[in-house]
């Protein structure tokens, strides 16, 4: 008998038991590059352990996992310990948001914690440790081809990391991404990160490429490059070896940026410049072909203007061909086929015409001009192209254009002079009935009297409607139980929006059939008023307690199956409650 007594005493100390879940730092005020501790302890053996964002804070390790659990004098203890190690990313006042456990159908959350977060300190250092640091042994460099160029002269940016033998990288992240401003930029793939040899500051260091940039400046004078900041996990050897003389080694993290670079563009020199340059840098081959040069009347040809090279090719224009008036000249096709590696862009580019002819004969296309910037001979160099004949083999006649006008239009046969005369007239009579004194004229006039009792009659109802007080709250709560299940339902994705949205519609339901305040809605009245219309008790219940439960259901798990049966709970009880109380 005394051990069944024991055991249930035992079991209504667990019940008893105060649940405990907070979270304690190993300090709330840090450096910059200090590492914080933070654990999340609780009594109980909760589940569903959800960590909080660890916003401004980088995690370095965990979570880790701790249970203990011990018996003294006839009394149990628990204890499960959740631990992160943490890195700031940023200096300032940072909150460590909430943490949150389940247990026993109750949602538990840790309480927000505050760090302040300071200038980077100065550690000190074991004298006895002689272990590597990584200050002098890790490097960020950006490698610029050429830190004078012209506009739209390309030049690259390659960023690479170089780092001693004595030291192991295991990860990076880019803090700071650098940016292109005044910029026309291309990042080129790297599908592999191969670690090479080479020199650095007078010592041999290892070093990979992990970024490839081709920029083209597009305006001349000081133009930044910002830098790219990099933050790395290292390994780093100690003094200290382990049972079988291999050397330990520390985990340790850096950051590291390239620094700024400044590129002193030149502008394009003014002398010799062509008035139809239009900002082609570099080395190119320009060309006019045409599909066909004889075609019969409906036909069409194909007039293909093509740059190709190497240079800026995506940054400027090409020429647009001018054709005689019997030429019908459509909008052009662009095309591009562009590669840009390291050395800057390089393929051919093209603008192709369709051009129609509409009468018989032979047509000129006047040669087309292209001016570039050649960066070999520093000079400007203008490629022209032949004229192209067209032949119009059959189709109908155009009059030779006037010589004596010098306008260069075209004259129309007197077959065709009248072709565009219009020949369907609408006439008017010329002796018309006034407006005044007419019957549209006395109707117009007449109206505004009749509008008169509609205007006072309507102003009378909207009065009446505005002083029914209890009616509008009714309406008003209609509209919003309609609104908030809707609301609901859009967000049958988002656990926490849905069950603040179903609470709402659900409330305002009441509001509107019971014509009750908020500060009427308890539990006990909602209950007894809805029994006394006569509503079913079952109704009432499952009414009442899903509306319990969205509150818990905000923080519990849950699936998407059981968020669209409440939903459907919802509208069910709602319909039935709806026509109970009708």
């Amino acid at each position: 008998m005394k051990r069944y007594l024991v055991v249930l005493l035992l079991s209504f100390q667990g019940l008893w038991a105060q649940v405990q879940f907070e979270a304690k730092v190993s300090k709330n005020t840090l450096g910059l590059n200090e590492r914080l501790r933070i654990d999340f302890v609780m009594n109980i053996d909760g589940d569903n352990f959800n960590e909080p964002s660890f916003e401004g804070f980088r995690v370095i390790a965990g979570p880790s996992q701790q249970v203990s659990q011990s018996w003294v004098n006839g009394r149990s203890s628990f204890e499960k310990i959740y631990s992160y190690y943490l890195m700031p990313n940023q200096k300032g006042i940072l909150t460590i948001k909430q943490a949150t456990i389940e247990y026993n159908g109750q949602v538990y959350k840790t309480n927000p914690v505050r760090i302040n977060v300071t200038n980077a300190i100065e550690q000190p250092k074991d004298p006895n440790d002689t272990s590597v640091s990584a200050d002098n042994n890790l490097y960020l460099v950006a490698d610029v081809s050429k830190t004078n160029p012209y506009i739209n002269e390309p030049i690259t940016v390659v960023y690479k990391l170089y780092f001693s033998y004595n030291i192991g990288i295991k990860n990076w992240r880019e803090l700071g991404k650098p940016t292109y401003n005044d910029f026309w930029s291309q990042n080129i793939d790297i599908k592999e990160l191969v670690p090479e040899e080479g020199m650095f500051k007078g010592e041999r260091f290892r070093y990979v490429v992990l970024k490839k940039t081709v920029l083209y400046p597009q305006k001349s004078g000081k133009l930044n490059i910002e830098p790219l900041a990099l933050d790395i996990d290292v390994e780093l050897p100690t003094n200290r070896r382990n049972i079988f003389g291999q050397m330990l080694l520390k985990e340790d993290s850096k950051r590291v940026s390239a620094g700024a670079r400044i590129i002193n563009v030149k502008a394009l020199p003014e002398a010799g410049k062509p008035d139809d340059f239009s900002g082609a840098v570099g080395s190119f081959d320009f060309k006019v072909i045409p599909s066909k040069t004889e075609l019969k009347n409906g036909e069409s040809l194909d007039l293909v203007v093509s740059v190709a090279g190497k240079g800026n090719l995506k940054l400027f224009n090409l020429p647009k061909p001018v054709v005689p008036n019997a030429l019908e000249m459509y909008d052009a096709v662009h095309n591009e086929q562009v590669n840009t590696p390291l050395s800057g862009m390089t393929g051919k580019i093209s603008d192709s015409y369709t051009i129609i002819p509409q009468y018989k004969g032979e047509y000129p296309i006047k040669p087309m001009q292209f001016s570039y910037f050649d960066l070999n001979s520093g000079r400007y160099k203008t490629i022209t192209s032949p004229e192209i004949i067209v032949k119009v083999l059959d189709g109908p006649t155009q009059a030779v254009a006037s010589s004596d006008s010098g306008t260069g239009k075209n004259q129309l046969t007197a077959s065709e002079q009248f072709k565009y005369l219009k020949l369907n007239t609408k006439l008017k009579a010329i002796h018309q009935k006034d407006f005044f004194g007419s019957t549209l004229f006395y109707c117009l006039l007449l109206i505004p009297f009749g509008l008169l009792p509609i205007i006072v009659l309507a102003k009378k109802k909207k009065e009446a409607i505005d002083g029914d007080i209890v009616g509008n709250r009714i309406k008003r709560n209609n509209r919003l139980a309609k609104k908030y299940l809707s609301e609901a339902k859009k967000q049958i994705n988002n656990k926490e929006p849905f069950y603040v949205a179903l609470e709402k519609a659900m409330h305002n339901f009441l509001k509107a059939k019971l014509h009750i305040e908020t500060s009427e809605m308890s539990k006990d009245n909602i209950k007894e008023i809805l029994l006394s219309k006569n509503a079913n008790p079952e109704s009432i219940n499952e009414f009442i307690a899903l509306t319990e439960n969205c509150e818990i259901a905000r923080y519990a798990p849950s699936s998407s199956a059981t968020i669209q049966k409440d939903y459907e709970k919802a509208v069910l009880i709602i319909s039935d409650l709806e026509k109970q109380l009708s």
